[in-house]
């Protein structure tokens, strides 16, 4: 497996039969493989998980999360061609889907918008979690942030055991020390064999203040420090 950082919460993940990509919507993108099959998973249509340039790629589909919705409106605003349209699948929040043979697609409810992706193939299991994430701000109303935990916790049980080759997860420092809830307890329930921080709005040294805190999680987390960071882990690939 290969795992490419594209900034914030985008990855491109390349298996040795399947090339995934999550939440691209700026930058540029590494040479894509030829021959090999792309799957485009946008988990949101937050701006900083979603661009409509997507759609400009020769994929095989385009999942999308549940709060996506192909209407005229939007196949307009977004130039989708009906061909373009047909390749795209809003997915629910708890479905199990299979784009390719042998490539198994499940989604999770996600605590903010859209959806969390767990992806199969090749004997290995990747999850993107979009914006599921343990979102406990401080100053916000009490209720609030218990009723987040709840559905966090809830969410999340189906990943309790599961054995996870790579997790990309948030860990968001606007949020200080409480930006440790939800990594902690993914690493904590799930069998993660490599983590990879998310959604840091480029403050890439708020791992090291994870890990000093978490010293535990050091094996299994790879820090990220800049775009285009290249991860290899197992077999080589072609």
């Amino acid at each position: 497996m290969r795992a490419v950082f594209l900034g914030h919460s985008g990855f491109l993940v390349e298996l040795p039969s399947v090339t995934l990509l999550f939440d691209w919507w700026k930058g540029a993108l590494p040479p894509l493989r030829p021959g090999i099959p792309l799957l485009v998973f946008a988990s949101h249509r937050h701006e900083d998980h979603f661009s409509p340039q997507i759609f400009s790629l020769n994929a095989h589909a385009f999942l999308l999360g549940c709060d996506f919705q192909l209407s005229p409106r939007s196949r307009q605003a977004w130039g989708l061609s009906e061909e373009t349209a047909a390749q795209c699948v809003c997915l629910g929040e708890q479905v199990r889907f299979s784009p390719l043979p042998d490539v198994t697609v499940e989604t999770l409810p996600s605590t903010d918008e859209g959806a969390a992706f767990l992806v199969s193939a090749d004997g290995q299991t990747v999850f993107h979690a979009g914006d599921l994430n343990w979102w406990h701000w401080a100053g916000e109303d009490p209720d609030w942030n218990r009723t987040m935990a709840a559905r966090f916790l809830r969410y999340t049980e189906p990943l309790r055991n599961r054995r996870l080759d790579l997790a990309m997860l948030p860990l968001d420092p606007r949020l200080g020390e409480d930006a440790f809830r939800g990594p902690k307890h993914i690493l904590e329930s799930a069998d993660v064999r490599c983590f990879l921080p998310m959604h840091q709005w480029g403050d890439f040294g708020f791992t090291r203040t994870f890990l000093a805190q978490y010293p535990q999680f050091r094996s299994q987390t790879i820090p990220v420090t800049h775009d285009m960071q290249t991860v290899s882990f197992g077999t080589a690939l072609p």
